[in-house]
């Protein structure tokens, strides 16, 4: 592209104009002149300055300029001018996250700020405005030397008007005059107000536009390992060796079978793929089964957390229960519930075990953990070979279960497991009981840090289980030998008649001291440092005791029943019972409640729950209700819960009942005005020794 050449330089000459050179002289000439002479001598020096120019003027040019003709001298070249900023970069690159890739950045910021200056606006007549300019030294009143000048002008209007007459116009500017003369005090005092209060002024400023950011986190890597390895051709050889063995046997097998197993196996894995298919769903399965029984249940959920009955306040010795909700599975309806339990930790999780206590039917046993939340089906199920004839939930470790059976072993289940096997079972050769196992209580664990329980059987032998890596120690504790004199065998050996334990129960304070309950009908108060003897024995029922427990609070007070008919109260240092209770029927199990020393409750073969409040009534059951549908139905055993005010009931049709206690069977001693009411184990001691102090006989008199 041709570039314009560049214009002639010229010498430098001087600028001044003709007329400034005339007055110049003129400046520099006589005062007596006339401007006439003046203007001549003015034309006589612009002639000669003129001449001068004319003959000093000479075209002077780089030796380097380009010639140029005049179409290209007369060629245009468009120049645009940007508000960019050269010195702003143009490559800025970052990584974006959305894509992953480096992009260039598409906006770059252009604006260079070279001055700014923040400022405000006061109205002048505020008192902010005031205080800068009297910290400023200015003058509040700039009316003044305006007021003081229209004096000076009123005054000699008024001497004028003294002695001549004015004429109309100027006696109206007269009039004018003293009007201001009498605004302007006005003004000085502030009282005559400005139409336009504010200074305003116009301004505008450019502002600065945030540049746009792209925001993003990165998270570590995962972890990475290298594997490597060498093959040689032995080892590829027998890798295809093996799988054409494989391959062989496989065909083998498949001529033997025949068209029926072909079938089997198809349907085996039909049935195989489409349990992969429901474990992916199970979860979110469960979650929508809660939502619906949620809605399905709402009603008696609202009586659960909301319902008392309003009628006990118009009676002071009776109660009622409300029942709950109703708990049942398909396949335990023809198996009887042999144990009942709740979760130490979960409280609306319990335990439930399955069996038989008929010796004719004996068939498979069933363990079902249900939740408060679902009760329209177990969250746990475990299939036995044998009735579960009882259980118990650690109380550290909720997850694991100990289970008796009925044919005389004990195993552990885990709940966290998927597995339908106890990860620990113990067999024949590790010293399993040869009768039913009635009752198993988890212990504290041993100096070794070994978790451990306690069983009895039917056949007299009280052991303790150690759980010990994969497998189960037993050791006996007691042996629960009759008083009858030994019998002599046949070699000369002795041998003890042992008696049948159904039911057994630790002290609540002191550790090593227990109780166990006989089919005889007698109690042992037992200790686990002696093996050999008894530390006591009651005479307490005349038929089978079904279940013995010590009191939640007090140490010395215990519980028993019986197949008798009878419930009894007994205290461990006298032989002779503290109350006695006649419920008409097999009593199949008791339980004390966890919130007073003096409530609990009892359940009877002929379907009633009995409760007690022996500090309200000692001789009568407050309630004492029927809680099943269908007659001839026995209830097996009762358990409260230990935070909510409700029991629960288990039958021999394998149902389990949810029952509410109403506001009498649960009294909570109320506070007065100003006092709060006395709480805590040393209330509950003292209620209940202030009660045994009635009963007790008075000591005998020394003489």
């Amino acid at each position: 592209m041709p570039v314009a050449a560049k214009p002639a330089l010229k010498k430098p000459v001087d600028t001044m104009s003709s007329q400034g050179l005339a007055s110049k002289k003129a400046s520099k000439g006589g005062k007596g002149k006339t401007p006439r002479g003046k203007d001549m001598d003015d034309m006589s020096e612009m002639g000669e300055v003129g001449d001068e120019w004319m003959q000093q003027k000479t075209m002077v040019k780089p030796d380097d300029q380009l010639e140029l003709t005049e179409q290209e001298m007369k060629e245009e070249f468009t120049r645009i001018l940007t508000a960019n900023n050269p010195h702003a970069p143009q490559n800025i690159v970052r990584f974006s996250f959305k894509e992953k890739v480096f992009k260039q950045v598409a906006s770059v910021d252009q604006l260079a700020i070279h001055f700014t200056l923040d400022g405000n606006m006061l109205h002048k007549d505020s008192d902010e405005a005031r205080r800068q300019m009297a910290r400023g030294g200015l003058a509040e009143a700039p009316s003044e030397p305006a007021v003081a000048e229209g004096e000076e002008k009123a005054e000699p209007a008024a001497e004028g008007g003294e002695g001549e007459a004015k004429p109309e116009g100027e006696g109206g500017e007269a009039e004018k005059e003293e009007g201001a003369t009498q605004t302007a005090p006005a003004a000085k005092d502030g009282s005559k107000k400005l139409t336009n209060q504010f200074n305003f002024s116009e301004r505008a400023s450019q502002t600065f536009n945030n540049p746009y950011r792209e925001r993003g986190t990165q998270t570590e890597p995962p972890p990475r390992v290298n594997f490597s390895s060498t093959a040689n051709q032995w080892e590829i050889y027998d890798a295809y060796a093996e799988d054409i063995q494989r391959q062989e046997k496989s065909k083998e097998k498949k001529g033997f079978r025949g068209q029926q197993e072909s079938t089997s196996r198809k349907k085996i894995s039909a049935i195989e793929s489409q349990g992969d298919d429901i474990s992916r769903i199970e979860k979110p399965a469960k979650i929508l089964e809660r939502m619906v029984n949620q809605n399905t249940y709402d009603d008696i959920a609202q009586d659960f957390k909301y319902w008392e009955d309003v009628s006990d306040e118009y009676r002071e010795q009776e109660g009622t229960l409300l029942p709950l909700w109703k708990f049942s599975y398909e396949k335990s309806k023809r198996l009887a519930v042999t144990s009942i339990c709740w979760d130490p930790k979960y409280r609306d999780l319990l335990a439930v075990g399955h069996g038989s206590y008929d010796f004719l039917k004996q068939t498979r046993g069933l363990i079902c953990l249900y939740s408060l939340k679902n009760p329209s089906f177990p969250e746990f199920i475990y299939n036995t070979e044998t009735g579960v004839m009882c259980l118990d939930i650690h109380p550290a470790y909720p997850h694991l279960v100990a289970v008796g059976f009925y044919d005389g072993s004990v195993g552990v289940f885990s709940l966290t497991e998927k597995l339908q096997e106890p990860m620990y079972k113990c067999t024949a050769k590790g010293g399993k009981h040869t009768d039913p196992v009635w009752e198993v209580k988890w212990q504290k664990d041993d100096l070794d840090n070994n978790m451990n329980f306690f069983s009895i059987g039917g056949d007299g032998r009280v052991v303790s289980w150690t759980l010990v890596k994969n497998e189960l120690l037993c050791t006996d504790v007691i042996l629960l030998k009759l008083d009858e004199s030994p019998a002599d065998g046949a070699d000369g050996t002795q041998l003890f008649t042992l008696g049948c334990g159904t039911a057994f129960d630790f002290h609540k304070q002191t550790d090593y001291l227990f109780l166990v309950g006989t089919e005889e009908g007698k109690i042992h108060k037992c200790s686990k440092a002696y093996s050999s003897q008894f530390l006591d024995t009651f005479d307490a029922h005349h038929m089978a005791v079904h279940s013995v427990r010590w009191n939640t609070f007090h140490p010395k007070i215990f519980l028993s029943c019986s197949a008798d008919w009878t419930v009894k109260i007994w205290e461990h240092t006298s032989n002779m019972p503290l109350f006695t209770f006649d419920l008409g029927s097999s009593v199949g199990d008791v339980a004390w409640a966890p919130y007073s020393s003096t409530v609990f409750a009892a359940v009877t073969s002929d379907g009633k729950v009995h409760v007690f409040d022996l500090n309200v009534n000692k001789y009568e059951a407050l309630c004492e209700q029927v809680v099943v549908t269908k007659k001839k139905t026995k209830l097996t055993h009762i358990e409260f819960n230990p935070n909510y005010p409700m029991i629960i009931v288990g039958d021999d049709r394998g149902y389990v009942t949810s029952l509410k206690l109403s506001p009498n069977l649960r009294k909570i001693p109320k506070e007065k005005k100003g006092v709060e009411a006395a709480k805590g184990p040393e209330v509950e001691i003292a209620k209940m020794d202030k009660l045994l102090s009635l009963v007790r006989e008075p000591p005998p008199e020394k003489k």
